[in-house]
């Protein structure tokens, strides 16, 4: 039986930096950079003003966007604003719950090995070619060769082979029996781009989307804004509501949320917490905060001293005020980690808090050989105020049982660098990094297995404690092979049991997505995974 983890064995591509984006996203929190924010604002007013005041929202996003090839795509952001163009077989409505998009149902054989997809008639591309199963088929042909190196090969290598049955019935056949296989397939970077398109435009694809989604592109500058239009030919009939949207990065924080107060954005993500109140007192702006399935956490190298030894990554967990942490750095718009995946997550058990004990902490250290603490480096995958205020807060709290940590927050090419490129768990140079995950499949495959799989150490996922237990790994693969939810659900919570107790993080908090909008934009949500449902988007006039 082959490993049902095997398909993450192939590295996935890294991420290519965005021009200064991390140099820019954070900023000072001084009044002058408000000040600075607003001024800002009103200057765009002179560009975007009309477009705001028409059928066309303007949506302000923390970001660049890295590339509208979904399938090549590791950003959550850029694969949320690609719903403008593409859709799936599949997807997540708002609260991440699985639904049918351009397919209208399907059949899995017993052994769990095979899946008939059937295909929404009379759907057209944005170009005009028809929308059929050899379509279906063209796409993730694309994915499944390693030779594309394609960075989401790893989520879809499990399919053996795609078959065209008839124009409207595809068949999957897969490596091994793989249970969440429709939820991959619900993933917003299984989009379905028009075949015509991928022979013209080959890599190239990535600046020139054609989907079946709502929108079509009008402009994109790859550092600036991305304009749609209406796709008349869009399928379902009355959509989209509006003419078109206006994605547009706002990196600093302030000017972020100056835009929602001017009414130059419609719509703002990431608000910054310590802003939420005064959006709040705004009468034509709602402020929302909403449950997510987003961790956070430090990952604490275990190849390597002192982060080898289990009482040192007891401690270090005990060390730290979740309460307190919530409250710093995440304005109480977070709660503390109970387990080691989000409440919301299929699946998910829980297994603390970790309880605040410094006394304790201080112990454990004694025991594991370091009475007088130790010196370590805290590395950030963010730039951004909330981050540089959680690895602050990090450092303080261990620098009371005696671990002197020097922080850093990493650019976008250093972090692929540094962390993702690593080759080897010994003389990798990360110790402890602070970083985020949410699963988009919305079940526990995707919340695990990239995080704590002995497979998945850098380059090819994001186990970046270089963690590894077999029993672990065991359970993981046994969960995939079993279409029993019971057994299922027992492989998972035994997993997170034992990850939880190994403690290769210190686990923090799972954050609230804080969003705002205005009251005359209706039909736009963040979702719990960070990314956006915009289907029913529309404006009062």
């Amino acid at each position: 039986m082959l490993n049902p983890l095997a398909h993450l064995l192939v590295p996935a591509r890294s991420s290519a930096p965005a021009a200064g984006r991390a140099a820019r996203a954070g900023q000072p929190f001084a009044l002058k950079a408000l000040a600075a924010g607003i001024l800002t604002a009103v200057a765009l007013s002179v560009t975007h003003g009309a477009l705001a005041a028409g059928n066309e929202p303007v949506m302000a996003v923390f970001s660049t966007f890295t590339t509208m090839d979904p399938y090549d795509a590791n950003d959550t952001l850029s694969l949320a604003v690609a719903k403008s163009f593409y859709e799936g077989l599949f997807g997540f409505d708002q609260n991440m719950k699985v639904h049918d998009v351009l397919a209208t149902g399907y059949e899995s054989s017993p052994d769990g090995l095979t899946y008939i997809v059937k295909l929404r008639p009379n759907v057209k591309f944005q170009d005009g070619t028809n929308f059929d199963a050899a379509a279906v088929k063209a796409n993730f042909d694309r994915v499944t060769d390693p030779a594309n190196k394609l960075k989401r090969y790893n989520l879809f290598s499990v399919i053996a082979k795609t078959d065209v049955l008839d124009s409207s019935t595809v068949r999957f056949t897969l490596k091994y029996p793989f249970s969440a296989f429709i939820n991959t397939l619900a993933h917003p970077s299984a989009v379905i781009i028009s075949p015509t398109a991928l022979k013209k435009w080959g890599k190239d694809i990535a600046f020139h989307p054609v989907g079946t989604g709502p929108f079509e592109l009008v402009s994109w500058k790859q550092s600036d804004d991305l304009s749609v239009k209406k796709f008349a030919g869009y399928w379902h009939t009355g959509y989209p509501k509006v003419d078109g949207i206006i994605w547009k990065p706002v990196i600093d924080n302030n000017t972020r949320a100056a835009l929602m107060q001017t009414g130059e954005a419609d719509f703002a993500y990431q608000i910054p917490y310590e802003q939420a109140s005064a959006l709040k007192a705004n009468q034509k702006v709602d402020v929302i905060a909403a449950p997510s399935i987003i961790a956070r956490y430090v990952s604490l190298n275990t190849h390597q001293k002192p982060f080898d030894n289990l009482k040192v990554r007891e401690a270090l967990n005990y060390a730290v005020n979740k309460d307190a942490l919530v409250k710093v750095a995440f304005s109480g718009y977070a709660t503390p980690a109970v387990g080691v995946m989000p409440e919301g997550l299929e699946n998910a058990t829980k297994q603390g808090p970790w309880p605040y004990d410094p006394a304790k902490a201080r112990a454990l250290l004694k025991e594991a050989g370091y009475p007088n603490g130790f010196e370590a480096t805290l590395w950030s995958a963010y730039t951004y105020t909330t981050a540089v205020k959680a690895i602050q807060f990090v450092q303080q709290q261990l620098a009371q049982v005696g671990v002197k940590v020097q922080v850093q927050t990493l650019e976008a090419g250093q972090r692929v660098e540094r962390v993702e490129s690593a080759q080897n768990p010994d003389t990798a140079p990360v110790r402890m990094y602070y970083s985020g995950w949410s699963s988009s499949t919305g079940e526990a495959n995707w919340g695990l297995t990239p995080l704590f799989a002995s497979i998945s150490f850098p380059p090819k996922l994001m186990n970046t404690a270089y963690y590894k237990n077999d029993a672990v790994d065991t359970d993981l693969t046994d969960a995939l092979k079993t279409t029993d939810p019971t057994k299922k659900g027992a492989f998972y919570a035994d997993a997170q049991k034992r990850i939880w107790n190994d403690a290769p993080w210190i686990f923090l908090v799972t954050e609230k997505v804080v969003y705002a909008r205005s009251k005359r934009l209706t039909g736009a949500y963040v979702m719990p995974d960070g990314s956006f449902y915009f289907n029913d988007i529309a404006l009062k006039q």
